[in-house]
């Protein structure tokens, strides 16, 4: 368990001022920059406050990373002390050497396609859906089942909390879609369906809620090879997109973007340059600009289904991650339109992918580089440098008898209280579900 606290920043320039008596030339403004960081003055260590800014974070990992080369005893533990400190990355190496199974959430009675975590309330609630025509949700902290639900007629492809209803009802409500043709709302408190859509004509597979206008819109990929829009306020469908030529699995929508709210003085979805992502069985993925509802791109590449993509973020907002039936993960490149990496080691179609909050030390380019992982039909999750097409970093093996192949996976990223003060720290734990019913928690 990878344990985030502010405090650990002053813990470890006492270490390395009495054991090892660091002085950082002054060549150049940005080492003058992390040595002031680095020699915090004695009224800040006292008061145990202060503030970094994203530069500043920055600026120290990449210091740090560089002198992680030197071959030392106490290299690993010095990466602990970097993750233990910023809240902005975590180093895989600290994942790899530290990581365990902790749980296992045991309640479906057969796959379970999908899982999602709450982070709205206090209350750490996931929610799962499965192919024994059920909706469950879960104390996240004590693995128990606090509620299950049954309306479905046939198997459950996905779930997602509802970040719209929790933020103006303050309710904490799932939405689910099924092989019945519909997409349903279920109030956990009430233990109630709450809303219906219907409006597919055939299975529906991956849903999502937008990140902008407070997850007001959700979007549906279906076997009717279409993608719909709709509103979860009034429930109207809004757009039918219908481009690809086959099934729908997945869709996602573009990351929130902090400077295009403010100026949207029209009525349109969000903003300019909110886009859909698809995957389908056509062996395409194609992203639509949500305002204009025209197709912007269509990456080619893939042989099989796809059954999963996610846009990146932050650094790596330009880009598409996607897994396909044909056993690759790849990365695509939204500003030229080209696929600029694969990764081909799985030995079975790949169920899911993710961008993780992990870095790993890239020598080939004097760097940190942000990793990606995919779990597979082949019952492991892999990890992957995004700079690096060669095998993969790190694998995490499911158990052959109980989990028989990885469909969903998420990280979580977990508060908890400290018991003797109002603080709260940070456990990064990968959740992921299994074809034969169990959830298992590693961290």
């Amino acid at each position: 368990m990878i344990l985030l606290s502010k405090y650990w920043f002053l813990y470890c320039q006492s270490f390395f001022e009495n054991s090892f008596d660091i002085k950082i030339k002054k060549e150049r403004r940005s080492n003058k920059t992390a040595e002031r960081m680095i020699s915090v003055s004695n009224e800040k260590q006292a008061s145990m406050q202060f503030s970094l800014s994203e530069e500043e974070i920055q600026l120290i990992i990449r210091y740090w990373i560089r002198t992680s080369k030197i071959k030392l005893g106490w290299i690993n533990d010095f990466n602990k002390l970097v993750v233990n400190y910023t809240t902005a990355v975590f180093i895989l190496d600290t994942f790899c050497l530290t990581s365990k199974l902790l749980k296992t959430f045991t309640g479906h009675a057969n796959c379970v396609y999908s899982i999602d975590h709450s982070t709205f309330a206090e209350d750490q609630l996931m929610c799962s859906g499965s192919d024994d025509r059920t909706v469950r949700v879960w104390n996240v902290e004590t693995t128990k089942q606090i509620q299950s639900f049954n309306g479905h007629l046939s198997h459950i492809y996905c779930v997602r909390f509802s970040p719209y209803h929790y933020h103006h009802y303050h309710y904490n409500i799932i939405c689910s879609s099924s092989y019945d043709k519909t997409i349903r709302f279920w109030d956990i408190k009430h233990n109630r369906q709450l809303q219906i859509f219907n409006g597919h004509t055939n299975a529906v597979f991956g849903i999502e809620v937008s990140p902008f206008n407070g997850g007001k819109y959700l979007c549906s990929g279906s076997d009717d090879s279409t993608i719909r829009l709709w509103d979860i306020k009034t429930s109207k469908l809004l757009h039918i997109f219908d481009r690809h030529r086959a099934g729908v699995w997945c869709v996602a929508f573009s990351p929130l973007q902090s400077n295009n709210n403010k100026s949207n003085k029209s009525n349109c979805i969000g903003g300019n340059g909110y886009t859909i992502c698809s995957g389908s069985w056509d062996k395409t993925i194609r992203i639509c600009d949500i305002e204009t509802t025209k197709q912007l791109i269509v990456f080619k590449g893939h042989e099989r289904l796809i059954n999963s993509v996610k846009y990146g973020s932050d650094r790596l907002g330009n880009t598409i991650l996607s897994g396909s039936n044909d056993k690759s993960v790849r990365l695509w490149d939204i500003r030229s339109n080209q696929q600029i990496q694969v990764f081909n080691v799985h030995t079975n179609g790949v169920t899911c992918v993710e961008y993780s909050p992990f870095v790993v030390n890239n020598i080939e380019v004097g760097d940190y580089s942000s990793v990606i992982c995919s779990g597979s039909f082949d019952n492991t999750i892999r990890f992957w440098d995004i700079r690096s097409n060669k095998k993969e970093l790190y694998v995490i093996k499911g158990d052959k008898g109980e989990d028989s192949g990885i469909l969903d996976l998420k990280f979580f990223n977990l508060k908890k209280k400290e018991k003797r003060n109002t603080d709260y720290s940070f456990d990064i734990n990968l959740y992921y579900s299994s074809e034969r019913g169990l959830i298992r928690v590693w961290g």
